[in-house]
């Protein structure tokens, strides 16, 4: 997921190998003194029904990486217990690095974060679960402090810099079992949702190698633990089409891999169609076979074409031996348009999961913590209880394994775990509306009759905000058709965007970063005249 929701939703998902002989859940232990070496097959089927950690180790506070900074509480053993009783197998844990890297050469990371992500994975880890981590935030062009920039001019600094990043970060976790996986980073791409560059893909396909090389040469498991590798920001279609997609070279994994066996993971994500999936609003709430209103149903992206786009990772990677994994997909909660739209968000749910394990891929539903209006959460992170059994159902059925018969209701027992050292940033303050002094920054990227823009707020007054609006005008021709952090009223001429519920404070410097999308016919330009809350900002 990019920033705190997601961008725009271009078709992404997986598959993998046929599932003969392995059975679900194989019994394991999580000792970093038990590596059962499985098969791409056998992996697929023990992961399991998976779920994203989203909005907490990735989320940060003007490019310093803070777990509570998109408004989700401390991380606990107690929520992962819950997940676990769930019955979720697999926890992918977005991780930023940002600020937390110091200055070149070395570029050493924070002890205290790596001690800190190191906690969380081992409230997973240590109960037997799989558990992902990769470089998430540092590749968004819209996260301050972002480095990992696929069309930046510096490219050398940038692979050295990533090449001492993930050597630290292999290092520290060396004696885990291969019931951790790293993936070498999130979406990657050049901002723009157009044909992939060639320039920019030969640098993804550069990162991936530095990845695979710098992780296997750190020894210990990582010379045979699985590694986890997008193509263009994980879109099916430019991953497993003739895009420009290199998939690494594994020459210094070790020697007791089997020579026919592979030892790398493709990762895709799926939010198609985003109409249903991302788009926050109440034009298209139902999805799939039994919709009963074509007027709230999108003309695209049904259970047909979910199957095709799996297909397709399961023809290009999974026949040759390299599992697929859909790291992120999902529905946001449109209920208060349609009463019937959790429905249709199990269904959609349950069909991926499915039509993954049909192709023999292995999956995980993107969580960003926050239940109500256009919210992914199926738990709550605050009371660790669950909020969309429904919707957990459904995966864990389709997964293959059983869900408890009621709902849980109460906490696990275990004391949760206390805060990291460093101090969480608080919410402000003030009361909303508040006198706004601001900044505000463009990123646009445009192709033919489409465009993306990334808009970054800047808070330059002494007082916090605590509720937000931008207005700003479109250039003539120019539609919003999605938009990211923000609603967006109306869609052409003058706009009004307007804070979500985890972005609505601003701290004196602080900043927000919201994006839309948006059909042009032949001006691309950026917006004019911003004013957030009132005053026009510079």
């Amino acid at each position: 997921m990019s920033s705190i929701v997601r961008r725009a939703g271009l078709a992404t998902a997986a598959a993998a190998l046929a599932l003969t002989g392995a059975a679900y859940g194989v019994a394991r232990s999580a000792s970093a003194d038990v590596v059962a070496e499985l098969t791409a097959p056998q992996l697929v089927a023990d992961m399991g029904a998976g779920w994203n950690l989203g909005n907490q180790l990735e989320a940060n506070n003007n490019g310093i990486p803070s777990e509570t900074a998109w408004g989700n509480p401390v991380v606990t053993q107690a929520l992962i217990d819950r997940v676990k009783a769930s019955g979720f197998k697999t926890i992918r844990i977005p991780v930023s690095y940002l600020g937390n890297i110091g200055a070149g050469p070395n570029y050493t990371v924070s002890s205290a974060w790596l001690t800190r992500i190191a906690e969380v994975v081992n409230y997973a880890y240590n109960q037997g679960l799989y558990v992902m981590i990769n470089m998430h935030g540092d590749g968004y062009k819209s996260v301050t402090g972002s480095w990992l920039i696929c069309d930046s001019s510096d490219q050398t600094t940038i692979k050295d810099k990533y090449q001492k990043v993930w050597q630290q970060v292999a290092t520290k976790f060396s004696s885990y079992n291969d019931h951790l996986i790293f993936e070498s980073m999130n979406e990657e791409f050049d901002g723009q949702y157009g044909t992939p560059t060639s320039a920019c893909y030969s640098n993804i396909n550069a990162y991936n190698q530095i990845f695979v090389d710098t992780v296997r040469k750190t020894g210990g498991t990582n010379a045979s633990r699985w590694l986890l590798v997008p193509g263009w920001n994980t879109n099916i279609e430019y991953t497993a089409g003739s895009y420009g997609f290199v998939l690494p070279t594994d020459t210094n994994r070790s020697s007791s891999i089997p020579s026919a066996e592979q030892r790398l993971m493709i990762s895709v994500h799926y939010y198609d169609p985003w109409d249903f999936a991302g788009q926050e609003d109440g034009t298209i709430t139902q999805w799939g076979a039994a919709a009963t209103n074509a007027a709230k149903k999108s003309t695209w992206g049904q259970e047909d074409y979910m199957d095709t786009m799996l297909k397709k990772m399961y023809d290009a990677f999974v026949t040759k031996g390299y599992p697929v994994f859909v790291g992120e997909y999902g529905s946001i909660d449109k209920t208060t348009y349609d009463s019937a739209n959790n429905t249709y968000r199990a269904n959609y749910a349950k069909a991926l999961v499915a039509t993954a394990k049909k192709y023999g891929a292995a999956t995980a539903y993107w969580d960003n913590g926050y239940n109500g209006q256009h919210g992914f959460g199926l738990f709550d992170r605050t009371t660790n209880t669950v909020t969309q059994q429904s919707i957990i159902s459904a995966i864990i059925t389709a997964a293959g394994s059983s869900t408890p018969t009621t709902s849980p209701t109460t906490a696990p027992t275990t004391t949760p775990t206390s805060a990291p050292t460093t101090t969480p940033t608080t919410a402000p303050t003030t009361s909303p509306g508040g006198t706004s002094t601001c900044k505000v920054t463009n990123a646009v990227s445009a192709w033919n009759t489409g465009l993306t823009n990334n808009v970054t707020i800047t808070n330059t007054g002494t007082s916090a905000i605590n509720g937000w609006t931008l207005s700003f005008t479109l250039a003539g021709g120019q539609t919003i058709t999605s938009g990211w952090n923000a609603t967006y009223s109306p869609t052409s001429g003058a706009v009004t965007a307007t804070n979500v519920s985890y972005n609505g404070g601003l701290s004196a410097g602080g900043s927000a970063s919201i994006g839309y999308q948006a059909t042009h016919t032949g001006n691309a330009a950026a917006p004019t005249g911003f004013k957030l809350n009132g005053a026009t900002c510079s």
